[in-house]
């Protein structure tokens, strides 16, 4: 059906409405046309031929009407056109908001590093990444620099401000102000007929008290449920009785591999755990000594409740039990037989995160750390004996990067962080010592990628003033994965355990590497050779100490 567009009568198919003076344009007068009158009176047509007078529609057109329509047309197109907007406004916000939180901006931040606080401000309940908030922005920005000749100048300047300075160890009552519980719980003596560190301590509760219910580990992490569901059915029956009174046996490590992450530590612990003679914590890396006693459960979501040492010791309950079936069987108890089961721990940040300090202990000395993580397991555990397994540090960054980066990686990606980072460390230089620098939380969150972590020697210097050098085995992973073998036959003779037969050997050797780099990051192939290049020149001094303290030229990695 045809409409007239003007007068809105209804047209057959062959009527071209041709007597509708309205339809002839905006010059037409109804007063004076014959037709119309001013009454408003359209004639309708049927088959070309004018009806009669009954026959005739009367339409009154209605000017509003027409107007209402136009104005609700054009009421719905704003509508849209707003609605439009607003949803493309909450989709790019939404982008911003989840990119900078995951580094998928397209556009590099502007943020850079600028000048430390002495003074912490950071709360509770906010993540140590967002320290980075609490700096300046400096006036150079080389976030996508990648002349060689321009990063090499900040590279001398970070080489001529290196000095290695023996660090003064804190006095036992100094460590003791600061921790008084943990002295009070861990005993300055263990057990004479136990090659591990252990000590019976009496349990005040009942058959119907949970031991673990208060356990944080147990509490912040469901993997762990299981194993304390475990421990929970056990307990009771591995409490020494005596004298009407109830005692359980705790144990600390004898033995911690304390780095350094994507060394091979992961798989240094699963061959090691293989040897009849070791036990290992129930959580393969607690980081309790450097986090969790802290209330650091992860970076990103700041503090929570500090974990108790007693907490960490029920992570050794397994093997404790272990042990104690060894003294209190009746050839220990007839002969003296000496315990020679050990127990490891194998958190990788053991040697080198000292980032919680600033919060905790009072800053004096300059931005460096008065108290480090060494000089309170030495207090508890002089003989400790600890396993560092090392990598060339330029490709032990680009295998941190790999695995910890989240998305849109690329060998241009990782290069641009290496520059970045390099500049922050470049800052903190001018101004502190190599150990503040190091050491420091909010420039090691600031950089992009970990740099300080390959600054090994800095970390072994400072071990070295409360353990001796004996007390410490060196390892390198490109030893250890080109002669499984003869590592661990220098990890077995180090810890002194007991000999294996072939079988045993065999299943320890042989077993295929853990932890490998995942397929997906293989496919990005190695980094850029100008990357490397300047990661060369950043890493050369800090490996020539190390090959000297260690007296071999094997950390210089010139091969590698």
């Amino acid at each position: 059906m045809r409409y007239c567009i003007n007068c809105c009568i209804h047209l057959l198919p062959n009527d071209l409405h041709r007597q509708c003076f309205r339809c002839r344009g905006p010059d037409h007068n109804n007063q004076k046309c014959p037709v119309c009158k001013g009454e408003n009176k359209i004639p309708l047509y049927a088959d070309s031929k004018q009806m009669k007078l009954l026959a005739v529609l009367e339409v009154r057109t209605d000017h509003g009407e027409s107007w209402n329509g136009f104005f609700c047309l054009r009421k719905g197109k704003i509508c849209s056109l707003v609605f439009g907007l607003l949803i493309m406004t909450l989709v790019m916000a939404s982008y911003v908001l989840t990119g900078a939180k995951h580094g998928l901006l397209l556009i590099q931040s502007p943020f850079h590093y600028g000048a430390f606080t002495s003074n912490p401000s950071l709360m509770d309940n906010e993540s140590l990444s967002d320290m980075k908030d609490h700096y300046q922005p400096s006036k150079m920005n080389i976030s996508y620099v990648k002349d060689y000749p321009s990063i090499k100048l900040i590279i001398d300047t970070i080489t001529s401000k290196i000095e290695f300075i023996m660090r003064q160890r804190p006095d036992l009552e100094e460590l003791r102000k600061q921790e008084p519980h943990m002295f009070s719980v861990i005993p300055n003596k263990f057990l004479p007929n136990s090659k591990n560190p252990c000590w019976y301590e009496e349990y005040r509760g009942n058959t119907t008290t949970d031991p673990y219910a208060t356990n944080s580990y147990a509490l912040y992490s469901k993997r762990f449920r299981t194993i304390f569901d475990y421990l929970r059915k056990v307990f009771w029956n591995h409490l020494y009785h005596y004298k009407d009174k109830h005692y359980r046996l705790r144990c600390l490590p004898h033995f911690y591999i304390i780095g350094q992450p994507k060394c091979g530590t992961t798989d240094l612990y699963d061959r090691l755990r293989l040897h009849p003679d070791v036990r290992f914590s129930a959580i393969k890396e607690p980081h309790w000594w450097t986090r969790k006693r802290f209330g650091i459960i992860r970076l990103r979501d700041g503090f929570h409740d500090r974990y108790p040492v007693e907490d960490y010791l029920d992570l050794f309950d397994l093997a404790a039990h272990q042990i104690q079936g060894v003294l209190q069987s009746e050839a220990a108890k007839e002969r003296g037989k000496m315990n020679n089961i050990v127990i490891g721990e194998a958190s990788a940040s053991t040697m080198w995160d000292n980032n919680a300090w600033i919060f905790f202990y009072d800053n004096s000395t300059e931005g460096e750390p008065p108290f480090l993580i060494q000089d309170f397991i030495h207090a508890f555990q002089p003989n400790a004996k600890l396993v560092i397994m090392l990598r060339d540090p330029v490709e032990r960054l680009y295998s941190d990067y790999l695995y910890f980066a989240s998305a849109n990686k690329s060998v241009e990606d990782f290069h641009e962080k290496v520059a970045e980072s390099l500049q922050l460390f470049e800052n903190c230089m001018l101004d502190y010592s190599l150990r503040a620098c190091v050491y420091n939380n909010t420039l090691n969150n600031a950089m992009p990628v970990r740099l300080q972590v390959g600054l090994y020697v800095v970390y072994l210097l400072d071990w070295l003033t409360v353990f001796d050098k004996d007390q410490i085995l060196v390892l390198r992973l490109e030893d250890h994965a080109s002669n499984v073998k003869y590592t661990m036959h220098m990890v077995f003779q180090f810890l002194d355990l007991g000999p294996l037969s072939e079988k045993q050997e065999a299943l320890i050797t042989k077993s295929p590497a853990s932890n490998t780099r995942r397929p997906e990051d293989r496919s990005l192939g190695p980094m850029l050779p100008t990357t490397k290049a300047i990661l060369r020149d950043f890493y050369r001094p800090f490996n020539t100490k190390l090959a000297q303290v260690l007296f071999d030229d094997a950390f210089l990695w010139k091969r590698t």
